[in-house]
């Protein structure tokens, strides 16, 4: 599994940057089984928006493009609101404060990573969320491997469409980031949301701190 990059990664770029919020993804494909119903990775729908608990954001695949938003869940003072665009083909990454559209400009590193339940994850369960007339049915995955005594990622989907739930990271047995994914919708309501506003022709090259530090 290649890191599980961007927010999956928590040293990477977006890790210091979690808030509650809404997302807007872009991937493809279905949950499917193999042989004797034997459970296989599935790839989740190519265009979907909803909500997370750390973020808001629009993404679409086949341009490998992401946009994150900040959602204030809570009053916390001096507090900065930021909205990123991640432009992975153009190797770029804008930051943009939503009150003043100040703008900074970076490298971005990571690789593109999709949604998705990589292909060499390992079945770990499947079961349903929910009470009578209100259940889903979803499935477990993880990168556990037999030369590893632990997991480090684990991915929950529904069997049906391959929707993320929740993703689980763990280091030396401790979890340290559980993401859960809500109000998902299909399709992309605003492709404009992944052009940088005018302000980014002359954006700064460092990253704007979270709070009143400037």
């Amino acid at each position: 599994m290649s890191g599980r990059a961007l927010l999956r990664t928590v040293p990477g770029a977006l890790g210091a940057w979690l808030l509650g919020g809404f997302w807007a993804w872009t991937l493809c494909g279905l949950c499917s089984l193999g042989a004797v119903g034997a459970p296989r990775p599935c790839q989740a729908p190519q265009q979907w928006e909803g909500r997370q608990v750390m973020y808001q954001q629009s993404s679409g695949r086949n341009s490998r493009r992401v946009r994150v938003l900040d959602e204030r869940k809570a009053l916390i003072p001096c507090k900065r609101l930021f909205e990123y665009i991640l432009l992975y083909k153009d190797g770029v990454m804008f930051q943009i404060e939503q009150a003043t559209k100040q703008c900074s400009k970076m490298t971005l590193t990571e690789p593109w990573d999709p949604l998705d339940i990589p292909q060499n994850s390992t079945f770990e369960d499947q079961y349903s969320i929910g009470g009578p007339q209100e259940q889903i049915t979803v499935q477990e995955w993880s990168d556990r491997k037999s030369a590893r005594s632990y997991e480090t990622w684990i991915g929950i989907y529904t069997v049906k469409d391959c929707y993320p739930v929740q993703e689980t990271f763990t280091k030396n047995y401790s979890v340290i980031l559980s993401m859960r994914f809500f109000d998902i919708q299909l399709g992309i309501k605003d492709p404009s949301v992944f052009t940088p506003p005018s302000t980014c022709q002359m954006a700064q090259l460092e990253k704007m701190s979270e709070d009143c530090s400037w």
